[in-house]
């Protein structure tokens, strides 16, 4: 007899799941699954490595992910609002084409004046498959810039791929040539460093290393300014380049730096059978504390007393050229 004050005693209890369970003893036999792959797994040193590698992809570096003794993670691609870079003027394009970057399309100015550089680049960008376009010269002229001079024809590439200064390194000396470099330190004008990047090719240089912050990036204007030289002539960022400097010193890298106060003039250097990296500085402020006391050298240009600077484009170019000289002079 059931207790009073205890309603459910005396009731009989149903057998099987309760109301609601969905099959849930019967989703318990099926199991899990399949194990999930090591590199699918986020908490394995495998996913760990597949997920450091998608960042670093992501931020649009080159080479293999990880440190480099030049210091810290490697560089991103330059910064793009559609992720395209407009190339200006009839030689950068046509080196862009003849350096097979990969371009996504080619304009051409409506009667446009067709010489040896228009037809070599219809013929490249026909084998190649780029699609041409033909566009109005007010469209040129909005792609160009505001102050940017097309000649009627643009090509539009990807953003540029910097490279890792130690990979710059390492790819030259593997080459078996005496390295030759160029260091920028605040330069913003990417003109600028368009103007720096043709003198490199121009004197034999091998690359450049612009910094992480506070420096121009390879854009339409440097590639314009470059008249193309900066299809062949690779750019490295240093996230420091203080480190940098430090890293390439140690591995028998003679850092000069240009300077006005400079205790060595220019005439007077004696480098042309060693590794040379030249840095150059802002036409304002000049080399920064840090980097000038990492030069192994500071090298003044003589110039007339009526004239306070050079600006930084000149002062690599004549810097570029000293050096090259005496290299010619040894062979």
């Amino acid at each position: 007899m059931a207790k009073p004050g205890n309603p459910s005693a005396g009731k009989g209890k149903k057998k099987g799941p309760p109301k609601g369970t969905g099959g849930k003893n019967k989703r318990s036999l099926e199991g899990r699954g399949p194990t999930p792959k090591a590199e699918d797994r986020a908490w394995h040193p495998a996913g760990k490595r597949k997920a450091a590698a998608e960042r670093f992809a992501a931020a649009g570096g080159k080479g293999r992910p990880g440190q480099k003794p030049g210091g810290g993670s490697r560089a991103p691609k330059a910064k793009a609002g559609d992720d395209t870079e407009n190339v200006t003027g009839r030689n950068s394009v046509l080196e862009a084409l003849r350096a097979k970057i990969p371009a996504t399309a080619l304009y051409i100015a409506q009667r446009v004046e067709m010489d040896d550089r228009v037809k070599e680049m219809l013929s490249i960008a026909t084998h190649r498959g780029i699609p041409v376009m033909e566009v109005t010269r007010p469209e040129l002229d909005r792609m160009a810039g505001f102050d940017g001079v097309h000649q009627g024809v643009a090509l539009k590439v990807p953003p540029y791929e910097y490279s890792h200064p130690q990979d710059l390194l390492e790819e030259i000396i593997d080459r078996g040539e005496l390295p030759l470099l160029v260091a920028l330190d605040g330069v913003t004008d990417p003109r600028n460093l368009g103007a720096i990047i043709r003198s490199t090719a121009a004197f034999g240089g091998q690359g450049l290393i612009i910094p992480q912050r506070r420096s121009a990036g390879v854009n339409s204007a440097a590639w314009k300014t470059s008249a193309g030289a900066a299809a062949r002539i690779p750019v490295a960022i240093a996230p420091n380049l203080t480190t940098t400097l430090k890293e390439f010193k140690k591995q028998g890298v003679f850092v000069l730096g240009l300077d006005g106060g400079g205790d060595v003039s220019l005439p007077q250097l004696e480098l042309a059978d060693r590794p040379v990296l030249i840095v150059v500085g802002s036409e304002g402020k000049g080399l920064s504390r840090l980097v000038t006391e990492t030069c192994d050298q500071i090298v003044s240009i003589p110039i007339s007393a009526a004239t306070e600077s050079l600006n930084a484009g000149i002062a690599a170019s004549v810097a570029l050229y000293q050096v090259a000289t005496l290299r010619a002079g040894t062979e």
